[in-house]
């Protein structure tokens, strides 16, 4: 089963850097997708197939929790996996984020967490068997 991504920061370097990461993770990917900021992230939402988004908090015009917030709103985008990816992460912030069905990830970050947190999400089946 291939993986259709959706990866939000307004890093394009960012979005490079964890779409490289995924790829080495093991994760079978399907199409990766791209957005700077939330508002974009909704429209690939719209737009586009999307079985997992890997999203930044702190971006401009729409930042990603507001972005959960709309997506958990929306009946086709509420059960969509999220994995947050950032540096900001006040205690307070991240259990928020957790109660709205999120998963936390640090920067920096590796491969392996990025697998483990996925993994939790949609499961074994989604690796390559090399990758475990």
């Amino acid at each position: 089963m291939s993986v259709n991504v959706l990866v939000v920061d307004d890093s394009g370097v960012m979005r490079s850097m964890i779409i490289k990461t995924i790829r080495l993770s093991g994760l079978q990917l399907g199409e990766i997708h791209q957005a700077a900021n939330g508002r974009e992230g909704l429209d690939a939402l719209h737009q586009n197939w999307i079985d997992l988004v890997i999203a930044d908090i702190n971006m401009p015009v729409m930042n990603g929790e507001d972005m959960i917030d709309r997506m958990i709103e929306h009946p086709e985008f509420k059960d969509i996996p999220v994995v947050v990816i950032s540096t900001e992460g006040s205690k307070t912030r991240v259990e928020r984020l957790e109660n709205k069905g999120a998963r936390f990830i640090h920067k920096p970050f590796t491969p392996e967490i990025i697998r483990d947190t996925v993994k939790d999400f949609l499961g074994e089946q989604v690796f390559d068997d090399s990758a475990n």
